[in-house]
């Protein structure tokens, strides 16, 4: 396959041995399926990141561990990428090893692999569970630092969270429900793609804290473990309309939201409020045609650069700095859609 890169930059980007990169490169046999993807992916990896590559400066390779829905994983992808060029005074080079979902084992073998064969730094999204705060301690003992983005792992020794705060993230969506609710009945449905995740258990305190005291006799009715995949979300959702007529409204913590509202009008019911999180493809989308009320937003560009500036620091290439501060809340409506990346 015709490329500029040379067999070493390939091998280092997927993280293989020259001799398996070769092998892919040339045909040879003898390889996975599931390696020879990973080398056609750092191919296309570096064919999007060599306009960097040819910055001057110390170059820090960042491998990016993300369990979340692809919809996610592209969004935070395309935010890193359009902060390349500014990351002065180093380059950054990215690995990105992305799941939706799948067996603790399978991630924490992951992080592993990262400490064995070296980084200079991980950004994590993860559950919050033993396993992963075992493998996060490997890695700091490897001498690797660890940020946390958008839900964080505050018992591990990751040098920082990066992203916003959920509590307040939920008691926003709780204020924001309640107005547009107003007087009218209804249940509100609150629903997480997984109990293991801290920001989204954290988001559903602040909504139900918030709710509890602003509108007491509003019933909320929990969903968790849709994955915020749209096969699974539906079924869940579908099931929680049929036992509960009185569901008028969502607050959507963990995604999965096409699916949330295809429920709905197969049953032919209304959605009267919906507020969900991030401004991925999906949300965007439905933002536009107005079938959610709002979205609660952070600039994943500014997330991306502190959690790279973050790495650079704890390797002394930029000066310290205090403590990271929490990203802003953005509450975004049809009518004030920011610019989209690239």
């Amino acid at each position: 396959m015709g490329h500029p890169f040379p067999i070493r930059e390939i091998a280092r980007q997927a993280g293989l041995s020259e001799a398996t990169v070769d092998r892919v490169l040339n045909g040879r046999g003898g390889v996975r399926e599931s390696t020879a993807r990973e080398v056609h992916q750092a191919i296309a990896d570096l064919d999007r990141q060599r306009t960097q590559v040819r910055l001057v400066g110390r170059t820090f390779m960042i491998d990016i561990v993300m369990q979340t829905p692809e919809r996610f994983s592209t969004a935070v992808r395309a935010a890193l990428e359009a902060e390349l060029p500014g990351l002065r005074p180093a380059v950054v080079r990215s690995r990105f090893h992305f799941r939706e979902t799948g067996p603790v084992a399978e991630l924490t073998r992951t992080l592993d692999r990262i400490a064995r064969r070296g980084s200079q730094g991980v950004i994590l999204k993860a559950p919050d569970v033993p396993e992963v705060t075992a493998a996060v301690a490997r890695l700091a003992e490897a001498g690797i630092p660890v940020v946390t983005l958008v839900t964080d792992l505050p018992s591990t020794p990751r040098l920082a969270y990066v992203g916003i705060d959920n509590r307040a993230a939920g008691a926003t969506a709780a204020y924001l429900m309640g107005q547009w609710l107003g007087d009218r009945p209804g249940h509100v449905l609150t629903s997480l793609s997984s109990g293991f995740f801290r920001n989204e258990e954290e988001r559903e305190m602040g909504f139900r804290s918030a709710m509890r005291a602003r509108h007491p006799g509003r019933t909320l009715v929990e969903l968790a473990e849709g994955q915020g995949l749209d096969a699974t979300q539906y079924d869940l959702v579908r099931a929680a309309l049929e036992r509960d007529p009185e569901i008028r409204a969502v607050y959507s913590i963990g995604g999965g939201n096409i699916a949330t509202l295809q429920a709905f009008e197969d049953l032919g019911r209304e959605c009267a409020v919906f507020v969900a999180h991030d401004l991925d493809h999906d949300n965007t989308g439905l933002l536009r045609e107005q079938r959610l009320s709002a979205v609660l937003h952070h600039d994943l560009r500014q997330d991306m650069r502190e959690a790279c500036h973050i790495v650079m620091r704890a390797h002394g290439a930029l000066p310290p700095a205090g403590p990271t501060l929490p990203s802003a809340i953005q509450v975004v409506t049809p009518y004030n859609m920011p610019t989209p990346i690239g």
